[in-house]
């Protein structure tokens, strides 16, 4: 460790400054999607099994509901363009703009070129959890998705319900791939439901017992045609240990609803992102 400079103290009490300031991001009407929510009619609903993974289509113009019903689990969300998986879901530009973790008003973004929001979250029952003493809170972008290949890093053998290989899995099912088609597809997640932070001292990622209860759930409205893929996570509510068979895990509800005939209306799902692709040549 390299000795500090004389002006240390100064260095470090310079005052931040937010990266991207929300101020110039196109805002949601959360009103008229709250509007647009009441008389919704329910189109279908799929279970993710314990330590297994569940796909779903939800129009531009849907709302999807992510609930948790036996048990405190988190699970791992990818979503892409129902039209074209090379658009998905960009956690790090998410957190970029909104922070390390998502709540109500907050949009998923996708990747580049697009770069549009592809959802927005329009309920959350865990708002009220905040951020906790040790600066964790719920719904993170910040962790990735827990995976073989680092299982096999930290404690070796072959694992294969981490929530990489059942968003893999369940994409091919679905897209008709191969596993090895399915791969590249898959992407960092939402983390819904999952409490992380960082520790204060070592600036190490970690997890604590979600406080998702049954009856909790996590809505978003469809913004764009979106194919998604949720795991529930083999580490429970992520309490104890991930990638586990010993984590005691429950199912999550996919719930699809579709809003009544004009209730959107002057809605217009937002096209992709303007910038020209030039790069200066």
């Amino acid at each position: 460790m390299t000795h500090p400079p004389a002006d240390a103290e100064a260095r470090r009490a310079i005052a931040p400054v937010i990266c991207y300031p929300d101020v110039g991001l196109p805002q949601p009407d959360l009103a008229l999607y709250a509007q647009a929510r009441v008389g919704a009619r329910k189109l279908s609903e799929v279970i993710a099994p314990p330590r297994e993974a569940a796909t779903f289509e939800v129009a531009a113009g849907q709302f999807c509901r992510i609930s948790s019903v036996e048990g405190a689990q988190v699970g791992d969300l990818n979503l892409w363009n129902a039209r074209d998986l090379n658009e998905r879901f960009y956690s790090g530009k998410t957190r970029a703009l909104h922070g390390t973790h998502v709540s109500l008003g907050d949009r998923l973004w996708s990747s580049f070129p697009s770069l549009r929001p592809m959802a927005t979250i329009t309920e959350d029952t865990l708002s009220w959890y905040g951020i906790d003493a040790f600066g964790g809170s719920v719904h993170d972008v910040i962790g990735t998705r827990c995976d073989p290949y680092t299982h096999n890093l930290l404690a070796g053998g072959q694992y294969h319900h981490c929530c990489h290989s059942n968003l893999i899995r369940a994409l091919a099912d679905h897209a008709g791939m191969t596993l090895a088609e399915a791969e590249p597809h898959v992407h960092d997640v939402l983390n819904v439901f999952m409490c992380t932070g960082f520790t204060r001292d070592t600036g190490q990622y970690f997890m604590k017992a979600s406080p998702v209860r049954p009856g909790d759930y996590l809505e978003i409205f469809a913004e764009i045609d979106l194919l998604g893929a949720l795991s529930a996570c083999p580490g429970g509510d992520c309490s104890q240990a991930h990638s586990s068979d010993a984590a005691v895990c429950h199912p999550l509800l996919i719930e699809v609803f579709a809003p009544q005939e004009g209730a959107l209306a002057g809605w217009v799902s937002p096209p992709a992102n303007g910038y020209d692709r030039s790069h200066g040549r």
